[in-house]
């Protein structure tokens, strides 16, 4: 059996196979609210046979968004918009659905990437970013405010709440955000993180939010929802966070219950230097499996059937994660199992697009004509 079409469980989470659909921000929400176009985004996603699916980065607070068009989970407004959506997709699909919890801290507040996504200043419409240290991310924009002790605790109430509503929507994963240069990632970060307190200077001290904001969603998440964590291996800056404080990491969040670790790199600090080509983050999710063991992710220039077998058959992810290679082809685990010998689930609509020569490919389907 391949490798990449064989069952796989994260804690009580059952998946019927090893491809999981990365968050993808699209930045087409309504004040946090999840619009059509998620239904359609998310929707058609559901039926491409992928075992497990993630929302986009959802913001929980509104200040926590990355662009005024990011998805939230906040209220109960925004929960009823993300339930419609998510209601739709069981109604159609057995994929199993992940929500992904994040705080944008000190990148919150731009622009959409096609409207070029740089800052957009409290004057033309934008909000003040919050961040450890009132260090801006590009030295041409406006500081954020450094989170002071009842900015801590509403930043971690919050993600206990989303949280929670998360669970009442029937989620079966969540995975916390502490990647890509965003709130939690900052804290991590010595680059962004300069506090002289208790969360600032030491790697032990740096980790303390994340590592309280993580404790705080395990102690509303039940055992039948899967709790994880993306991270950035490494800011790809001399100085910054690399991956002997991830392992450091990982090993901490295990210790208080995370099920998977989804490894991504880069995204806190404009200086980074990334060597992208395929399977550049692979290494890191290697490292990360192997010396912590935890179930990982791994995500990055991944496209090819093949690339993500062998990636698997080394023993160095448990799981491979797309995001543009699947926004490109929504039928690209389709394609892998016709190339690997797999199967994939398909709705029944779609039953009679199998090809004569893939009949084993939806399972052995057949069909009266008439």
């Amino acid at each position: 059996m391949s490798h990449l079409f064989s069952p796989y469980s994260i804690g009580n989470l059952e998946l019927a196979n090893r491809i999981v659909i990365a968050p993808m921000c699209e930045y087409s929400a309504e004040e946090g609210r999840a619009t059509d176009w998620h239904m359609i985004h998310l929707g058609h996603l559901a039926l491409s046979g992928a075992g497990l699916l993630f929302t986009e980065a959802t913001a929980v607070e509104p200040d926590g968004r990355i662009s005024p068009g990011d998805l939230g989970l906040w209220s109960d407004e925004t929960e009823a918009a993300l339930g419609r959506v998510a209601q739709a997709v069981r109604r159609y699909s057995p994929i199993k659905l992940g929500i992904q919890l994040g705080h944008a801290g000190r990148k919150a507040s731009s622009h959409a990437p096609w409207n070029g996504g740089q800052l957009v200043p409290p004057a033309e419409g934008g909000w003040q970013g919050w961040a450890p240290s009132a260090v801006p991310h590009n030295a041409s924009e406006p500081a954020p405010h450094a989170l002071d002790a009842a900015g801590l605790k509403r930043v971690r109430d919050a993600f206990a709440d989303s949280a929670r509503r998360a669970i009442r929507l029937g989620f079966d994963a969540i995975e916390l955000h502490a990647a890509h240069g965003y709130l939690l990632h900052q804290f991590l970060s010595p680059l962004a993180n300069r506090r002289d307190d208790a969360y600032g200077g030491s790697l032990e001290n740096r980790m303390r939010f994340p590592l309280e904001v993580f404790q705080a969603l395990r102690e509303v998440t039940p055992a039948s929802v899967t709790l994880g964590v993306r991270v950035s291996a490494t800011d790809w800056v001399e100085g910054g966070w690399d991956l002997p404080q991830t392992l450091a990491f990982a090993r901490a969040l295990k210790d208080r219950g995370c099920e998977f670790i989804d490894v991504s790199s880069g995204g806190v600090s404009s200086q980074q230097k990334i060597p992208v080509g395929p399977n550049y983050q692979v290494p890191f999710a290697d490292e990360v499996k192997r010396q912590v063991g935890m179930p990982t992710i791994a995500v990055g220039l991944i496209t090819e059937a093949q690339q993500a077998e062998d990636i698997l058959a080394r023993g160095e992810a448990d799981l491979i994660a797309l995001a543009r290679g699947m926004l490109y082809d929504p039928r690209w685990p389709w394609h892998a199992a016709a190339q690997l010998g797999g199967q994939v689930a398909a709705p029944r609509q779609y039953w009679r697009s199998q090809p004569r020569e893939l009949k084993a490919l939806f399972g052995e389907t057949r069909f009266g004509q008439r």
